[in-house]
């Protein structure tokens, strides 16, 4: 994933790809009133890139144009490649200072989930590994992911065929920067879910600094392999998702916040010692990955971990008609008003006609969400209870209870830990 990290950074300076900066200029006074441009690739997804533009619709063929040449003509100098190994560096150093642990934990919950394999492989860059990445690395890496069959040309408020005329004109037979060689064939490996645990101790408690220093926590995930987002059980497992919501412990509240979610409800507003607890799914197109993240005093690891635990279990009991309908009210209205946004839209569609070659419209997939019952809740979360864990813990570490305590908790009635007894303490 290195060399993604490094075209995902490379892509926002200036002179990426055009040979000279007033070559740029002169193209975009040709689509006049342009409101905004620029490049921006997905840096949350592990298996997508994405390249936008917003500009007049007027200026359709120019802006296809500059896309083209956005993304099979970079420049990739000297200069920039050493820029972007400094970035590299720069975020790597804050990713283990801020006091935000969410990016971390939630590339060790996968690599913990699949284990050496497919997403379960390191996101971000080791260190010793920034100083290799050159111009070669990198026209390796395009030659083989920048195919025309992986990619897709996604456009809202512009004409259809329009659109794929441009498409034609500049994408379509153009000779990339990187040459004609053949590309390799692609990795099909299909995610193998193995669970386990990946712990990494660290002193949390210089991670803000200030007249008002954020306390020292101990961080835990906990989750459980779903299903795929091309699966009929996918929307269960969403209103599931939405049912659990969750967040921090001083997150404002109010109607539509999520403040009547389980996690609010039963852990953060029972439990004050709680400062976060936070439901999230990853879905991708071989599997899925329904975790729980959990903050708190080091010193109360074991009875957090418990209460986490125990809520899992409960996915897989009783489902309040009440508090379902709630769930997926709460996700079709996330669901339109995000689609709201433009940007939002051809991001939409461009990854839903990659991963599945179709669309489901708006209107459609409310009506399945409409669907979803009680039964289909409570089917997804028991399946989901009968395979192992996968758990990532950030932190004091000293009172982590041990991995089969945790399997053991999942598998019993109430989720209780196994009781341990100590001689000394």
């Amino acid at each position: 994933m290195k060399q993604n990290i490094s075209v995902e950074l490379l892509t926002f300076w200036k002179n990426w790809h055009f040979r000279l900066l007033i070559d740029l200029t002169a193209k975009m006074k040709f689509c006049l009133p342009w409101r905004s441009t620029g490049v921006s690739v997905t840096a949350r997804h592990q298996d997508t890139t994405m390249y936008a533009v917003s500009a007049d619709s007027k200026g359709l063929d120019t802006v296809v144009g500059l896309l083209a040449d956005v993304v099979l003509h970079p420049r990739l100098t000297d200069e920039e490649i050493e820029l972007t190994r400094m970035a590299v560096r720069f975020e790597l150093e804050d990713l283990s200072m801020r006091p935000d642990p969410e990016p971390l934990l939630t590339e060790m919950i996968h690599e913990a989930a699949y284990r050496e394999n497919t997403v379960g492989l390191h996101r971000f860059c080791p260190t010793e590994n920034i100083a290799k990445i050159d111009r070669s690395v990198l026209h390796s890496y395009l030659r083989n992911h920048y195919t025309p069959d992986r990619m897709v040309l996604a456009g809202v408020g512009v004409e259809h065929g329009h659109l794929v005329e441009c498409a034609r004109k500049y994408l379509l037979g153009a000779r990339p920067a990187w040459g004609s060689g053949a590309a390799a064939r692609a990795d099909g490996s299909v995610a193998q879910y193995t669970g386990g645990l990946v712990k990494l101790e660290r002193d949390m408690s210089s991670v803000s600094l200030g007249p008002t220093p954020f306390p020292e926590l101990t961080h835990i995930m906990i989750g459980l392999e779903s299903c795929s987002f091309l699966e009929g059980d996918f929307l269960p497992f969403a209103v599931l998702n939405m049912m659990m919501g969750g967040g921090g412990a001083f997150s404002a509240g109010g109607p539509g916040k999520g403040m009547f979610t389980r996690l609010y409800l039963n852990v953060l507003n029972r439990h004050h010692w709680m400062y976060n607890a936070t439901s999230y799914h990853h879905s991708y197109e071989d599997t899925g990955l329904l975790c729980i993240h959990a903050s708190a005093d080091p010193r109360q690891v074991r009875e957090m971990v418990e209460i986490i635990t125990r809520e899992f279990v409960l996915m897989a009991g009783t489902v309040d008609v009440v508090e379902l309908e709630r769930a997926k009210t709460q996700l079709m209205s996330m669901l339109m008003m995000n689609l709201e946004a433009r940007p939002v839209i051809f991001e939409d569609v461009g990854r839903q006609v990659l991963a599945t070659r179709s669309r489901k419209l708006p209107h459609e997939l409310c009506a399945l969400i409409r669907d979803v019952k009680p039964e289909d809740v409570k089917r997804v979360a028991s399946a989901m209870l009968r395979r192992k864990p996968a758990v990532a813990a950030l932190g004091d570490l000293s009172d982590l209870p041990a991995y089969e305590h945790v399997q053991a908790a999942l598998a019993h009635k109430d989720g209780r830990l196994p009781r341990t007894y100590r001689l000394f303490r």
